[in-house]
């Protein structure tokens, strides 16, 4: 047994994209449309010669919107959305998202998508960043706005099923609360990451 060094593995290099790890596709099949998304079977060969099947969940891609503005009592808040999630049979509290149309732009589906479930405009819409949900067996991409300039405008205009609660949460106290009880959602996790990044370096 010896002592982990930053000598014991290959260090990153910017330039090596791993050609060597990929698979082919072979074969396609699709195993269920799901309406939402669809189930796929892939046979995939490797370059050493081994081969196996593998789920593919093909999905559109996502929007996740950060809505931010500065109340009238100077504090900084989040637009934030409690509702009933059928997959973990709970209410959680999120931010704004959806889904991107297809053959719509994903800036559009975040500016859409805003005010359809707020009643709210954006003056300035800002990507943030844009991910794989779970690279293992999807194909997707989920991308995360910065929402300022807020305007109020109109009323909810929500899907058949959809119920949704609008609330402001201060960022601070959104921050603290991220990850446990009602705001366990993994994805705005990752868009309150993008945000935190932005506001240490600058960057989006």
């Amino acid at each position: 047994m010896e002592r982990l060094t930053e000598n014991s593995f290959a260090k990153y290099d910017p330039e090596d994209m791993g050609e060597g790890l990929v698979w082919t596709n072979e074969r396609r099949v699709l195993e269920r449309d799901c309406h939402i998304f669809k189930v796929s079977t892939i046979h995939r060969v490797a370059r050493d010669g081994r081969e196996g099947d593998f789920v593919e969940i093909d999905s559109p891609d996502w929007v996740t919107m950060i809505p931010v503005f500065v109340g009238t009592d100077g504090v900084e808040r989040f637009v934030m959305e409690r509702q009933f999630r059928h997959g973990a049979e709970k209410v959680t509290i999120e931010f704004p998202a959806g889904l991107v149309e297809r053959g719509e732009d994903p800036i559009d589906a975040a500016r859409r998508e805003l005010l359809e479930e707020t009643g709210a405009i954006c003056g300035k819409c800002t990507l943030m960043g844009r991910v794989c949900p779970n690279s293992a067996f999807m194909n997707n991409h989920s991308n995360f706005f910065l929402m300022e300039d807020l305007q109020l405008v109109g009323s909810q205009n929500l899907d058949d099923n959809e119920e949704i609660d609008v609330i402001t949460i201060p960022v601070d106290q959104a921050i603290r609360l991220m990850g446990t009880r009602q705001f366990d959602n993994g994805m705005m996790m990752l868009a309150l990451g993008f945000y935190l990044r932005s506001k240490v370096t600058g960057c989006i």
